[in-house]
């Protein structure tokens, strides 16, 4: 958001007497929810779209509406990014390509130097401008809208992403180590979820769908492997 990165050169948080940043966050999920509440605290401007009025509820409770939320659809999505200096797309379809939410259309309806952050870029990005970027090279630009598309963003902070994952990992692993990959999978149906292909059947249907593949149920697919 640097004026020397192409950005609008504003500050998140703003200072007394300046407004703060306007940041829209598309999705609400852990990532989109963490990403507000960091731009929360910074003292940004900040709203939130989602699809579940159940989750928005959630997140209206929680922050006592110093998040500002919105039901996600095609009309909130341009409106709110029109006057946005920050947007977070950080979408999630599990298994699936991520839908292109913001077109590059919109991008023309946008201030000059605001920023695109795209989350959901190993899933194929949420905007329709994205391509994936890397640490060494992160940003480009797109009718003077800023894009940051790096695959593999919790690479930048190695230790506390592999440390986290670690925590959420290893229960499954200890259960695959002790059980064997088949029965792990029959006996765990969470661990089952995360299976797309066994023996060269693919066994989850939004990745099927996506690649034009048979979808096969795993534990068919599994029993059959035994």
């Amino acid at each position: 958001m640097e004026k020397a990165q192409g950005g609008r050169g504003v500050l998140l948080g703003g200072v007394p007497g300046v407004a703060p940043a306007k940041v829209v966050v598309i999705g609400g999920g852990v990532v989109g929810l963490n990403a507000a509440r960091m731009a929360m605290g910074a003292g940004a401007d900040v709203t939130i779209l989602d699809k579940s009025l159940t989750r928005l509820k959630e997140i209206d409770m929680v922050f006592g509406g110093r998040i500002k939320t919105l039901m996600s659809n095609g009309a909130n999505i341009d409106e709110s990014i029109r006057d946005a200096d920050l947007v977070i797309g950080a979408v999630l379809i599990p298994g699936a390509a991520a839908p292109k939410l913001v077109t590059r259309a919109m991008l023309k309806t946008m201030k000059p130097g605001a920023v695109l952050v795209d989350v959901a870029i190993d899933q194929g990005g949420c905007f329709e401008t994205s391509r994936p970027t890397t640490h060494q090279d992160p940003i480009y630009t797109v009718d003077g809208i800023v894009h940051y598309c790096v695959a593999n963003m919790p690479g930048g902070v190695a230790r506390t992403s592999t440390q986290a994952l670690t925590n959420a990992t290893l229960p499954y692993t200890l259960e695959l180590a002790n059980k064997g990959w088949r029965q792990a999978l029959l006996d765990n149906a969470h661990l089952r979820n995360g299976l797309n292909v066994c023996r060269g059947r693919v066994t989850y249907q939004a990745v099927a769908r996506d690649l034009g593949h048979a979808y096969v149920d795993p534990i068919e697919a599994i029993k059959a492997a035994s």
